[in-house]
Order: structure tokens, then sequence, then C-alpha cells
């Protein structure tokens, strides 16, 4: 197959292109060439929001949006392709407003989630103008991405604490539940939609269970072969102050999409994957300044 995916150089995107050039699909990425693509690849050099005609004399068998993040994304990349098949695009959970009954199920009302703002919005935007411009679009909605590669500072700043015998400091009475896809679970069902043509266009992908924000954290200190060190701490601090996840609880409906792609990977192994590739690509990671605000605010009052 000739397949287009959008991005290709970092995280989601790298990983699915890395998924299908590896089983020997011709894998097509579009990008600006700043950086680096994955081996065996073929680069069209261009940026998505003015294209212009470089991909009019390609044929797709698919077309892989891991990067639209508003509707203007979708209509740009659209109006720009020749002939094209299967066309996939990379959502979110942020499109289910907070206020909804749990589980969240894609036949519930999309709209506005505090929490997440204009991501949020921007995705439902992107949702609305593929399903009016392209029939048999298939839309992933995914809760947090975790596993090797992953360039957000979530896995890796607990690997940092760990390897610098920092402690992850929680605000006490937290109470909060995370919801994980490992990224070669979002590759794998992107493959059974090309292969399958299901007839349900619309999925939640991801683990059917939720982990608490101390599991999570534990399994990320021995997945770096460190002791767990989590301390609950009295404040009044935005969680995010300290923690790489917004105080939300929220919980995806899965259940349509294990017939179409059952297997699932364990956090721990998926966590254990993530803290591989680290090692030896630390320099990827987005840092964000929680290690200095517990060194700050936590540790130096002790």
């Amino acid at each position: 197959m000739n397949i287009l995916v959008t991005g290709g150089s970092v995280f989601v995107s790298r990983a699915v292109a890395e998924w299908f050039t590896l089983r020997g699909e011709r894998v097509f990425v579009l990008n600006r060439g700043s950086r680096p693509n994955p081996d065996g690849t073929q680069l069209i050099r261009a940026d998505r929001h003015s294209p212009g005609d470089v991909l009019k004399s390609y044929c797709f068998d698919a077309v892989l949006d891991m990067t639209a993040y508003t509707g203007a994304d979708v209509r740009q990349l659209t109006d720009a392709l020749g002939d094209f098949g299967c066309y996939i695009l990379l959502s979110s959970s942020a499109v289910y407003p907070e206020t909804l009954p749990q589980p969240f199920r894609t036949s519930q009302q999309t709209g506005f989630n505090s929490h997440w703002g204009d991501y949020g919005t921007g995705k439902i935007d992107a949702e609305e103008t593929i399903l009016r411009t392209v029939k048999d679009a298939y839309i992933i909605r995914p809760p947090y991405l975790c596993g090797r590669g992953n360039n957000l500072y979530r896995e890796a700043f607990i690997f940092e604490c760990a390897e610098a015998g920092i402690p992850v400091c929680l605000p006490e009475g937290i109470d909060l539940q995370l919801q994980f896809c490992d990224i070669s679970e979002l590759c794998r069902l992107i493959e059974a939609l090309i292969v399958r043509e299901p007839n349900t266009h619309i999925l939640n992908v991801g683990s059917p269970d939720t982990v608490s924000a101390e599991e999570w954290a534990r399994i990320c200190f021995l997945a770096a072969g460190r002791k767990p060190d989590i301390r609950y701490v009295s404040s009044d601090a935005p969680l995010r102050s300290c923690f790489p996840f917004r105080n939300y609880n929220y919980l995806l409906d899965v259940s349509e999409t294990l017939p179409i792609s059952p297997y699932q990977t364990a956090l721990a192994d998926s966590v254990a994957d993530g803290f591989a590739y680290w090692k030896h690509h630390p320099g990827e990671v987005i840092r964000r300044p929680y290690i200095d605000y517990i060194m700050t605010h936590y540790l130096q009052a002790q």
C-alpha cells in the first residue's frame, strides 16, 4: 500500500510511520523536513497548512492524519490531496464534556471541556470537518498515550526523579484516575481499520481500566529500576505545578474497539518500553519545571 502519514518525525506520527514501514508498506511522511524521519519512509517536504500541489500527483491507499488540531487543518489537507482511499483522523478524549456521565461513549454528544479548552474544541472542529468532507472516514479518540518515543514530559518526569533521587509529590487527598493507550495499540487499531474496514467509524481506544496517579508513578519508578518514592504534601497549588496531568478523572468506554483490535499491552510493559527508549533519547523530551517546583516548594521547606 501507499500510505501517507502527516508528521512522521515525533512520537505518535513517527510510531505510525515506523509501524507500517516495518510491515513492508510504502510510507510517505508529510512534514517540513526539519527533523530526521524514520528509516525507509519517503519525505514529501511541505507545510500541511500550505502544501500547494505537491500531493496532487500521488494516489494513497490510506491517509493517516495524526497532526490535525482544527477543522482548517483538515480542509487544507483534503483540498490538497489527489486520489486517496481510507482516511483516519487522530482525535482525542478531550472532545467529551466533563459533565457527561462516564464512561464516555462515542454515541454521546461532543462539546466544550473546561479542562482542555481550545484543544478539545479544535479537535471537535476537525472531526466535524472530516465527517462532512470524506465519506466513511474513521475517527480515533484515545486517552493519554504512552510507550516508546513519548516526547511529552510524563513518564520521563518520573524517570528523571527516580534517577536523581527526587520524590514525586502529590497533594493530600488527591484521587486522580488515569487511563492510557500504548502507542503500539494505537498503531494496531489503525492497521485493523485499513485492513478490516469495520462499520463503526468513531472509536475510543485504550485500556479498559484506569490506574491511580500513585499507581502510575510506582510503575514508572519500577521501570527505571528504582524504589518508588511518592509523598503526599499539603498544597493548594494546581496539580500541574508538580505533576504532569490535569486533576481530571475520566474513563472512555472502549468496548466497541476491542472486537476490532483486542490485544492490550500491559501498562508496566508499555512504561518499560518507554524507559528503554528514553535512556537513549533523553533530549527528545519537552521538559516542564515540575522538578524545580518540587525542589523549591516541598523539599527546601523540610
